[in-house]
């Protein structure tokens, strides 16, 4: 496995280059890969209180990353997406680990259905009926604070 680390940034400390990458791994998966054309830039990545982490190679390629948003009472984890290149070693459930022990607040986050196993493993639990996002089904899901 190659060597990571964790990189956190608020919107306002992200460079052209890293604001770049992140996007463009959002878009490739997201909108490229799992075929949904949808706003992948939808406001809410320059939020006060909006972080972005990621793990990052020696070479600074995005391996892993996810978003934490503060949504008042708790705060919400999205856009949790691993490289192609990337799959495989575990890197979206080490990122996730990182982050609660970082932000161990209250928090939810929609996961979609087939995932909902891996967001349990983390102490997740469904909070709501299945909805369809996207063409994608998803469920609502909570974690309580540590």
């Amino acid at each position: 496995m190659v060597p990571l680390t964790l990189v956190e940034r608020s919107f306002d400390q992200l460079d052209a280059a890293s604001l770049l990458a992140v996007l463009r791994l959002r878009i490739d998966v997201f909108v490229v890969e799992q075929a949904c054309a949808y706003p992948e830039v939808d406001g809410r990545d320059d939020e006060p209180g909006t972080r972005h982490v990621w793990l990052a190679g020696d070479d600074g390629r995005i391996a892993s990353y996810l978003r934490l948003l503060d949504d008042g009472d708790v705060q919400r984890i999205g856009r949790v997406v691993t490289a192609a290149w990337a799959r495989g070693q575990g890197l979206a459930g080490r990122l996730l680990v990182e982050v609660l022990r970082r932000h161990p607040g209250e928090t939810v986050l929609d996961a979609q259905s087939h995932l909902t196993g891996f967001y349990a493993a983390h102490g997740f639990a469904p909070d709501g009926p299945e909805f369809v996002e996207d063409g994608i089904p998803h469920v609502p899901m909570r974690r309580p604070a540590t």
